[in-house]
């Protein structure tokens, strides 16, 4: 099991609840210490507890269609707070109306995350893909 520090939160106004309480239990019970946020999280409380917990990996959730704007400027925000290597995972209804997964998937790592979902993701290869970018 790997025991290291995630934070887990969904950014700006979205209020989507149920999804960042199964991903809380699923990461829990992969042995993850999971800082949970809940919903409504400012870009500076997801840097703010990663600061004071020691946090290696920040989780982002947007289910409402505006990620975009809320995740613009989070690496460099990371970065100015010192968090310049810190994991940043996005997932989610991360765009509003229909694009491709490619496009949204490009779109966000061009902000700066390392990984990036779409809600049809097996949790599982997310699971994977943390323990790879941990080395856990």
């Amino acid at each position: 099991m790997c025991k290291k520090t995630i934070v887990l939160g969904v950014i700006g106004s979205d209020c989507h609840a149920v999804g960042n309480k199964i991903l809380d239990k699923f990461y829990s019970d992969a042995g993850f210490n999971v800082i949970n946020l809940g919903v409504m999280v400012s870009q500076d409380e997801f840097i703010d507890s990663a600061i004071e917990t020691g946090a290696e990996a920040i989780l982002v959730s947007s289910l409402y269609g505006h990620g975009e704007i809320d995740c613009m400027g989070f690496r460099e925000r990371c970065t100015e707070r010192g968090l310049e290597d810190i994991v940043l995972h996005v997932g989610g209804n991360l765009v509003v109306g229909k694009m491709d997964k490619a496009h949204i998937v490009e779109k966000f790592k061009d902000m700066g995350y390392d990984r990036v979902y779409t809600p049809d993701v097996d949790l599982q290869i997310c699971l994977e893909e943390l323990r790879a970018d941990l080395k856990c």
